[in-house]
Order: structure tokens, then sequence, then C-alpha cells
């Protein structure tokens, strides 16, 4: 097996990779330092399985895994945590595979040898432990992970099955549904239309054509989205905050 090992303690990482050399199982032992670069690793080196802390720099551990199970023949995830009891219950309750720290050989030689992929319902729980939005938006392309920092986003529009994410640096394709953003990211943007979600640090004002069809602009890109009528009001609000 082809394991990963992510954790920003170096003195963590090196315990795990040196119990990992030690097991004929194991064929070679990668590292990396938090979530971002654990998505880099995995589509360079393809690991078998991931060892994944949970609080890390950057990109915590469940956020990096929901990307992670994505990929084609995405790895098997084992969390490694230093949480309490009963954190540690929630996680069992919601079979999420865990290791806890400081991990012992035998627990981990056990890990390893039955780890299995996330399943959905896997997956169902790392959104649930996970309170804060995602700091990044991930696409598959090409059989690649594609990550767009939130930040970067200017707006999401649905087209029938897909919504489009408008970036800084072009635009793509993802998978989320419209309602499923809106409720994640409220904090950050804010619906205007049916179709349209805008992130609310790119507005500059509002426009209304000789028609009276009311219009977002935004900053510093010449670009107008329609509002309707229904959302109207709350944007109204948002500008008057702004």
């Amino acid at each position: 097996m082809k394991i990963l090992v992510v954790d920003d303690e170096p003195l963590a990482q090196q315990r795990l990779k040196l119990l990992l050399t030690e097991f004929d199982c194991v064929s070679s032992v990668k590292t990396a330092n938090n979530g971002l670069q654990a998505i880099e690793a995995c589509q360079l080196s393809k690991p078998d399985v991931v060892l994944m802390d949970i609080r890390m720099p950057a990109m915590d551990g469940l956020e990096a895994s929901s990307h992670i199970s994505q990929m084609d023949d995405a790895p098997a995830i084992i969390f490694t945590t230093a949480y309490d009891e009963y954190a540690l219950e929630a996680f069992n309750v919601n079979a999420i595979d865990y290791l806890l720290k400081p991990v012992r050989r035998q627990k981990l030689e056990e890990a390893i040898l039955k780890a299995s992929s996330l399943n959905q319902a896997q997956l169902n729980a790392i959104k649930a432990e996970k309170e804060p939005a995602r700091s990044h938006i991930s696409a598959k392309i090409s059989g690649n992970i594609k990550l767009i920092p939130i930040n970067d986003i200017i707006y999401f529009q649905a087209d029938q099955k897909y919504v489009t994410v408008k970036h800084i640096n072009g635009e793509t394709i993802i998978e989320d549904t419209l309602k499923e953003l809106q409720v994640e990211f409220a904090e950050n943007f804010i619906r205007v239309h049916r179709n349209a979600l805008i992130a609310k640090h790119f507005i500059s004002g509002l426009y209304r054509d000789g028609e009276g069809h009311s219009y977002i602009t935004l900053k510093d890109m010449g670009l107008k989205l329609e509002i309707s009528r229904r959302h109207l009001s709350d944007v109204k609000k948002l500008i008057k905050s702004l």
C-alpha cells in the first residue's frame, strides 16, 4: 500500500511515518502538512490510504476529505485526532474511521488493513460534523480536482442541471446545487435571482434600466446581473449596509 500522512505537527507526522515503515503491507509513505497539500499529493501520487489529521491550517482534514472523495479511485481515509471521548463517540456513531493520538502501533496496523473508501453515509457524517463553510469549492475536471477559493468567486449561476462558478480566473462548472450553496455560504453570498448567488464583497451597487428591470453591478468588472422582484428588497437592504 502507498500511504499519505497529513499532519501539521512535524513530530506526529514523523512518528506515523516511522511506524508505517515497519509494516510489510506498506510500500511507500509520503507526507503533507495540511488539507491543500493533501489534495495535491493525492492527485500526484495516488495513495491507497490517507492518514488525515483533522485540525490543520489552510484547510482542515474534514474539508480536504470531502474533496478527495470525489476523485476517481479515491483513497481510503482514516482520521487521526486528539478529540476527547465525547467527540470520538460521535465519530464512532457516524462510522468514520479514526485513530486517537498518540497513535498506537497495533491500532494503526489494524486500521490500515481494514481501511475502505469513504461511502455516502460517511460523507454525510463529515458534512454534519463540519460547522464552518468550506474555504474552497472543488470541481472535477478530466479526473482531477480543481480547487477554487471561496474568496475568488464572484457568483454562482444555475443552468439546468449544473451550476457555473464565475471566479476571478474564469468560469468552472460544478455539481453542487444552488440551494445547497445558498445554505452553506449564506454569510458571504446573497440570492438575487432563482438562478444566481452573488458574493457580497463584489457588489458595487444597484442599477435600474429604462424598462424598470433591476441589476446588481459588480466592482471593477463592468458586469451586471438581473435581480428578480422577489429578491429586490433583500438586495436593497444589503447595499445600504455595505
